[in-house]
């Protein structure tokens, strides 16, 4: 009984407009839950189209003017000269033990002058700094998303969304079940 059922099968099947080799394959992969597989036309695809926005960080720079004031620096030639100076205006001072009182005086005092004027001479000077912030650059880039797909299976006409292009010829998956 068996003998006769397959080429009945393959002849319902062919007369239904599918060739004995869709049979074959059909009777191959048939699944328990009454699943087979079969090929459809394809009659149309149609790209879908959707923007990607991706966002890239990057650096971004600029030189800022600013003014700065100098450090006041002292320094030991103002010191130096400021001690001679004033030992020399100390020693015109008195006589005797006196003078020597009033050149070492005088040298200290004058020291003390000197780096004082050394000191105060800094000023102010301009210059620039770099300053730097992240910012993201927004690319954005029109992609296919997928294909919209009209196919013809046994005479009806199906659309779906798929991610790939099928080409000229579908596989379909055909579930069988009775209406309630």
């Amino acid at each position: 009984m068996t003998r006769w059922l397959f080429p009945a099968l393959v002849l319902s099947l062919m007369t239904a407009g599918v060739s004995a080799q869709d049979a074959r394959y059909q009777q191959q992969y048939q699944n328990d839950d009454n699943t087979h597989y079969g090929w459809a036309d394809v009659l149309r695809v149609d790209p879908v189209y959707g923007v990607a926005r991706t966002e890239v960080p990057r650096q971004e720079c600029y030189d800022q003017p600013v003014v700065r004031s100098a450090p006041p620096q002292g320094s030991a030639a103002g010191t130096i000269l400021g001690a001679v100076v004033g030992g020399v205006l100390g020693s015109t001072v008195g006589k005797g033990d006196g003078r020597t009182a009033a050149t070492v005086a005088g040298a200290v005092a004058g020291g003390a002058v000197g780096n004082s004027v050394s000191r105060s001479g800094g000023g102010e000077y301009e210059t620039t700094e770099t300053h730097c912030r992240q910012v993201a650059a927004v690319s954005e880039q029109r992609r296919i998303m997928g294909y919209d797909v009209e196919y013809r299976y046994r005479g009806e006409v199906y659309v779906s969304r798929l991610n790939y292009d099928p080409g000229e010829r579908l596989r379909v998956r055909v579930s069988v079940s009775p209406a309630d």
